[in-house]
């Protein structure tokens, strides 16, 4: 065995004798059916090792070569010498683990058949590699129904939408059967028309959002319509107070506008017909969501207003946060209380009904949903702003695992052996200059069964670099989450400002350490 750890060539010893040739191929014939089903023995394994195990594996690496020899016309290195190094291997009495220990100097015992009933497969034709893993399927949607993109933000229309548009549909259909009773049914198609106008209008608003945070250069995962109006997904906090103030004022700001255009539409249209009604319809709801959203309690955009003049005044954007959200709960319990008692007492227009009837459960079921959104969204923003501010702990150098550099030609064992001498427990595959070139995924190394491991080169096993899966060792917080997220990986390799290899980033250790962030929160 040479000094990399790939069997010698045996070319030059002699042949062995006829009856020994003999029994070799008789055992070989009587274990041809149990050669089939070994992969599925093998596989067992690699359900159990939630890790690669470099501990076991090391020891066994240096007699594995011995377990071919009957493959290789060579009946004195028979197969009973593998349980020998196998049991050292558990017990961890053997030291001498070097992949370079002779074959020569162990005794030469005559092959049986129980030493053939698992064959290893020989150096002259090594097993074939793992299929590599499937490719990632793409992410589904969370959001809902992709309609578009504006600006290059993905416009999501949740389920939520159609259940709100069919209950939109019936409230306004009947209000038209008393204003313009000519309709008939065509009244329920033009009230579909006023849910999808409305919509339209609240799309707009969250536009208004979306282009304010693309012109502070914040990135925007998507505006999203759902039950309740709709929501543009900012991914990053404003910078300044300032903006922060203007991302939020200018959608209460462009619904105003709105109102004021549908406004001047009715003194253009007739009063009393179909457009007049739609007109006056559409000013009074935008005039409700400009109303509603100036309310100064998170999640509303007047929340984000009152959040941002607590910052500018103390200096912490935390302490606005928490002041902004504690608000946005006492307006939830105000909505919850109030908002039936206004409809009751005849405050929001129209008579006091006299008794308990459908429409008094109705306002107090519409209460209870709004308080639980207010509510709920005021809760989720402390929780993200105490996550941001436990963050910055999630640090590249930190979280990353020291790694060995290996050559692509560098049996799997081998290269285990390095890494576990090391106190590695990453491999990196460079090139005869030193440079990185790829990254062995831990995921095939487990998929690996041992006693394959020293005829697997790590090439098979590796994960081409590409541009994204070099990371600097100084990223952290936001920053560091957000250019995983640019390029998914299962592993990145992380170097230093200088380009030295500093190691291997593993993206279930960001998972584990970003949940214990996001507990430390709650």
């Amino acid at each position: 065995m040479d000094e990399s750890g790939q069997p010698r060539s045996r070319t030059g010893e002699a042949a062995p004798d006829t009856d020994e040739s003999t029994r070799r191929d008789q055992t070989r014939h009587a274990d041809t059916e149990h050669t089939e089903a070994t992969p599925a023995v093998e596989a067992a394994p690699t359900a159990a090792e939630p890790a690669p195990d470099t501990s076991a594996v090391d020891e066994s690496a240096k007699d594995e070569p011995e377990k071919d020899e009957p493959e290789k016309d060579e009946p004195e290195k028979d197969e009973p010498e593998k349980d020998e190094p196998t049991a050292e291997a558990e017990t961890g009495t053997d030291t001498d683990t070097g992949p370079a220990s002779e074959p020569e100097a162990k005794p030469e015992p005559t092959p049986t058949p129980a030493a053939a009933t698992s064959p290893a497969p020989s150096p002259a034709a090594p097993a074939p590699a793992p299929a590599p893993a499937p490719a990632p399927k793409p992410e589904r949607s969370r959001g809902g129904i992709v309609m578009g993109r504006i600006f290059g933000v993905p416009i999501h229309v949740a389920p939520s939408w159609f259940l709100v548009a069919a209950l939109i549909t019936w409230v306004f259909g009947a209000q038209l059967d008393r204003i313009l009773p000519e309709l008939g049914a065509l009244r329920y198609l033009v009230s579909l028309f006023f849910a999808v106008a409305f919509y339209a209008s609240v799309l707009v608003h969250e536009l208004a959002h979306t282009v304010v945070a693309l012109r502070y250069k914040l990135p925007v995962r998507r505006i999203q319509l759902q039950f309740f109006g709709g929501v543009s997904e900012i991914e990053k906090e404003s910078e300044t107070p300032g903006r922060e103030f203007m991302l939020a004022f200018v959608g209460p700001l462009l619904s105003l506008v709105l109102t004021a255009l549908f406004y001047a539409g009715m003194y253009v249209v007739e009063p009393g017909t179909v457009p007049g009604v739609l007109m006056a319809g559409l000013m009074i709801s935008n005039l409700i969501v400009a109303i509603f959203n100036l309310l100064p309690g998170l999640p509303l955009d007047g929340g984000r207003m009152l959040r941002a003049v607590v910052w500018k005044l103390t200096g912490k954007p935390m302490a606005g946060t928490v002041a902004a959200a504690w608000v946005g709960r006492a307006l939830a319990v105000a909505v919850l209380i109030g908002l039936p008692l206004l409809t009751q007492s005849g405050a929001l227009g129209g008579t006091a009904p006299r008794s308990v009837g459908m429409e008094t459960v109705t306002d107090a079921l519409l209460a209870a949903i709004l308080a639980a959104i207010i509510w709920t969204g005021a809760g989720n923003s402390l929780r993200m702003a105490r996550l941001r501010a436990h963050l910055p702990q999630l640090q590249a150098r930190t979280l990353t695992r020291r790694a060995v550099p290996v050559s692509s030609d560098t049996p799997l064992s081998e290269a285990l052996r390095r890494a576990n001498a090391a106190g590695a427990r990453a491999l990196v595959v460079v090139d005869t200059e030193g440079d990185a070139t790829a990254v062995v995924r831990e995921a095939a190394i487990v998929g690996v069964p041992e006693h394959r491991r020293p005829w697997v080169a790590v090439s098979g096993l590796a994960q081409d670099l590409t541009a994204g899966m070099r990371v600097s060792a100084d990223l952290a917080g936001e920053d560091l989450i957000d250019t995983l997220r640019a390029t998914p990986a299962t592993e990145y390799l992380v170097v230093e400002p200088t380009g030295e290899i500093y190691g291997v980033l593993s993206t279930a250790d960001v998972e584990r350490a970003f949940v214990k962030a996001m507990a430390r929160s709650n």
